[in-house]
């Protein structure tokens, strides 16, 4: 038996979207052409766009298709940081956030405030406010935590950005078809999603910048990608049709079914972590109260986290140390470290994340595995 709970990594593709790419991505023309082909393609693409306007409760002009998360992310933070003006971010953010961060700080281009969460990763506003200065251009902070689940007050943190007129981007990857954007899209100016977090195609992803941003201290999104006048300008590069269809019709599919399934997975959540937690020696990471309903994040006193992993794996458990894009590092999850961890408790994590194929038998069988994988892994 396979159990998979690495949804937070990415989510397998929906038979439905399969279907919709699959009658898309056999026809000739390119969305830029003028032709009937290139007509037929820009068809296609704009009716996706207006489909993926129509979920999210905004006008499909302001949505700029991308390769994914992190390009949408860098292109936010060059943009803003290229011009000199200060960032707030947090010390939890995904790497697409940090990395670039750093490396304009690196090239003295600008100065980043990285704010310290609490034990369970919860960012306070007030910390926003107060890292607030006259120079300040943009906040940038994630919605859901990809390691942790933990959720952040979108509704206060943007209220303070409207009230000092400073742009707010949030990086909502791990929200949608399991926490509601409704907050998110009313008070942020920038918001970052990817398909193949809920069972949409890898490879796509999605930008949205409202149309109010310019009005922000007369701040204007700048592209990443230069080479062509698609998107507004604002990303080069020829259009990924079948990718925009299949991102659209996995948003529309995952907004349809976000409330019930939100309710399903917060029980399997729930029994899952009551189970683990039953282990002697192993502790909960993460907000109890305001976390995704699909994440599971626990620590193992005492264990060697790569050990863990790989044994899990024998045991038919498929679950990662935390953030795929860090997999293969030597360094401890920097989630877990800023939220007050120790190295060896970092390396000692383990997250797994549960999905619409996760059932109740299928955490028993992992409960199990994670017992008999624990033991071989204790140092």
């Amino acid at each position: 038996m396979r159990v998979y709970l690495d949804y937070a990594a990415t989510t397998p593709l929906d038979a439905t979207v399969e279907a919709a790419m699959r009658d898309v991505a056999g026809l000739p023309g390119n969305p830029s052409s003028l032709h009937r082909e290139g007509s037929k393609a820009r068809e296609l693409l704009e009716d996706a766009r207006e489909r993926l306007g129509r979920v999210l409760g905004v006008r499909s002009q302001e949505i700029i298709f991308t390769s994914g998360g992190t390009e949408s992310n860098n292109q936010v933070i060059f943009a803003f940081g290229l011009g000199g003006g200060h960032i707030v971010t947090t010390a939890v953010e995904h790497s697409a956030i940090l990395a670039p961060a750093r490396a304009l700080e690196a090239a003295g281009r600008t100065q980043v405030t990285y704010l310290e969460p609490d034990f369970a990763g919860w960012i306070d506003p007030q910390a926003v406010l107060e890292a607030l200065r006259p120079d300040t251009v943009l906040v940038s902070v994630q919605h859901v935590n990809n390691e942790v689940g933990t959720i952040q007050d979108i509704a206060a943190i943007g209220e303070i950005c409207k009230a000092k007129g400073i742009a707010l981007h949030v990086d909502a990857v791990q929200s949608p078809g399991y926490v509601p954007l409704t907050e998110v899209m009313k008070f942020a100016d920038l918001v970052t999603i990817t398909a193949h977090k809920f069972y949409g195609p890898k490879g796509v992803g999605a930008l949205w910048v409202a149309h109010a941003l310019e009005g922000r201290r007369g701040q204007q999104l700048a592209p990443l990608l230069y080479g062509g006048a698609q998107e507004r300008g604002l990303r080069g590069g020829t259009h990924n049709t079948p990718g925009a269809v299949g991102m659209a019709t996995a948003a529309e599919i995952a907004h349809a079914i976000q409330p019930t399934e939100s309710t399903r997975l917060e029980e399997l959540r729930d029994f899952f972590s009551a189970k683990l937690l039953e282990v002697d020696g192993v502790t909960l990471n993460g907000s109890v109260t305001q976390r995704s309903p699909r994440h599971v994040n626990i620590t193992a006193s005492g264990a060697d986290g790569e050990a863990l992993l790989m044994n899990l794996d024998l045991e038919g458990v498929a679950a990662s140390s935390g953030s795929a894009c860090s997999a293969g590092t030597l360094e401890p999850s920097h989630v877990l470290i800023a939220m007050g961890r120790s190295p060896a408790q970092a390396r000692a994590s383990v997250r797994f994340s549960l999905g619409r194929e996760t059932t109740q038998d299928m955490l028993e069988f992992a409960v199990g595995a994670f017992k008999k994988a624990l033991e071989r892994s204790r140092v």
